[in-house]
């Protein structure tokens, strides 16, 4: 017997990307509901190469009995969903920013915090963390448990499917606009994103940062330690998929690149790629449908004592969501902390 598994959100982007992924791994999931908002009830959706999902009305469902719910609807959907599929008894992997720093709720990348997930029942809800900060946090963990991080300066390059369809959508009609010398309006972006990098992901704060790089601080500290001092630059790039991320770290004790790529070649979700020679390095199209985060450009910092400095890239739509979820409820499961309520006819 299996686990009843709920999608929310599962015609976006980030939710067939859940779908896709609950079947490449063979989650042991013994039936597979797709939920979506009142406009796509009846659509179908493709589960592996034989089955086909029916989306049903969110609004109207009954969440008595299920024992898993991937969110993924967006957060003000999320905030109104989650705490009635909680209720009724259906733990909630959340992808959304609705619930990251709640305190009662915990925010977890299975390869960095997984004791993390002990917490979970007094809400029964799990918040994923922003795509920007897993990817970071994957590669920063073994550095960390190693020579002791201090400071990160982090400045991203991140895809245009952070922003959904709808942003993928935009950049192509943008970028075919342009070899016709045609142009409209942007839409989802606040500049034109064809040809462009645009340092504004979501919205300004008081003190100038927006709050995608917020994110990045505070979940970093609540996921790795409060004690790490964070800043970012968040930028959005002409890139379909795939986040990159320009790190650069100051540890307590000292390190070199050569000791930092042999940490990492062995921690879990790393793959190094970093040979110093032309095309030695992962890109975001290298990383489209892999797993892991690539680790490149590993190089001494000398500007700080004992600094370090990297480049990775990851897909953020597998690692930095969808992955991430189905991971949360596998390392739930191995823990002992997901029990079957009722099994399907």
């Amino acid at each position: 017997m299996g686990y009843r598994v709920a999608v929310v959100g599962a015609t976006g982007a980030v939710g067939r990307e859940i779908i896709k992924t609950l079947v490449e791994r063979n989650f042991p999931a013994t039936e597979v509901v797709a939920l979506a908002s009142g406009r796509s009830t009846g659509s179908e959706i493709s589960f592996g190469d034989k089955k086909v999902l029916t989306v049903k009305n969110l609004e109207t469902f009954d969440f008595t009995g299920w024992d898993i719910g991937l969110f993924s609807p967006g957060a003000a959907v999320s905030a109104i969903y989650a705490p009635k599929a909680a209720a009724a008894g259906c733990v909630v992997i959340d992808n959304t920013s609705q619930f990251r720093m709640d305190p009662d709720v915990p925010l977890v990348v299975p390869e960095v915090n997984p004791q993390a997930l002990a917490k979970f029942a007094k809400r029964r809800i799990i918040a994923n963390p922003n795509c920007s900060t897993i990817q970071m946090v994957v590669a920063l963990k073994p550095l960390h448990d190693r020579y002791k991080i201090k400071r990160v300066v982090v400045s991203t390059y991140q895809s245009v499917s952070g922003a959904g369809k709808e942003g993928m959508d935009e950049l192509f009609a943008h970028t075919k606009s342009s070899f016709v010398h045609e142009s409209g309006p942007p839409q989802q972006f606040t500049k034109e994103i064809a040809f462009n990098c645009i340092p504004h992901i979501d919205k300004f704060m008081d003190d100038g940062a927006t709050k995608e790089e917020w994110k990045m601080v505070v979940e970093t500290r609540k996921i790795l330690d409060p004690d790490i001092a964070v800043i970012a630059t968040c930028v959005r790039v002409p890139v379909f998929i795939g986040h990159g991320e320009s790190v650069h770290v100051e540890f307590e004790k000292p390190v070199t690149a050569s000791e930092a790529r042999d940490v990492l070649r062995s921690a879990p979700g790393v793959v190094v790629m970093d040979t110093r020679e032309d095309g030695g390095y992962a890109t975001p199209l290298d990383c489209v449908g892999e797993d892991a985060v690539f680790v490149s450009r590993l190089r001494k910092d000398p500007t700080v004592p004992h600094g370090l400095a990297f480049w990775c890239v990851s897909d953020n739509l597998r690692k930095g969501a969808a992955l991430n979820a189905v991971q949360i409820a596998e390392t739930m499961i191995a823990q002992g902390l997901l029990t079957k309520k009722i099994a399907a006819e």
